[in-house]
């Protein structure tokens, strides 16, 4: 495939104005903490990440999460293996649809450990 001079300025240009704008690949960086705010700590997450029934890695899906920065009450680190940094660590949130559940830490990008324990 063949491609204009003008077409490969063009997508040079449009990547370094993304880098610019800071929405460009994922870094290599330490992933950012999660923040308290009154009785719920708010963590950065990947758009619809499931949540689960329960902790134990058998329950079914109860919901999703489609936002990406979202509030749990709290974590648990002896539940189903997740695998990641905290292996068993499960969070305590509320999916969109409005129904309680357990996320794996493994769907969290932000670190987790400022989470209170349930």
């Amino acid at each position: 495939m063949r491609f204009s001079a003008r077409a490969v300025g063009v997508a040079a240009g449009f990547g370094a104005g993304v880098g610019l704008l800071g929405i460009g690949a994922p870094s290599a960086a330490a992933a950012d903490a999660c923040v308290t705010s009154g009785p719920a700590t708010y963590c950065h997450n990947v758009y619809g990440a499931p949540v689960y029934g329960s902790y134990d890695g058998t329950g079914q899906v109860v919901g999703r999460m489609y936002t990406t920065y979202s509030w749990f009450s709290c974590r648990l680190d002896k539940g189903g293996y997740v695998g990641g940094p905290h292996p068993y660590r499960w969070l305590l949130t509320k999916a969109d649809n409005g129904v309680w559940g357990w996320m794996k830490d493994t769907s969290i990008s932000s670190e987790t450990d400022s989470v209170i324990p349930c």
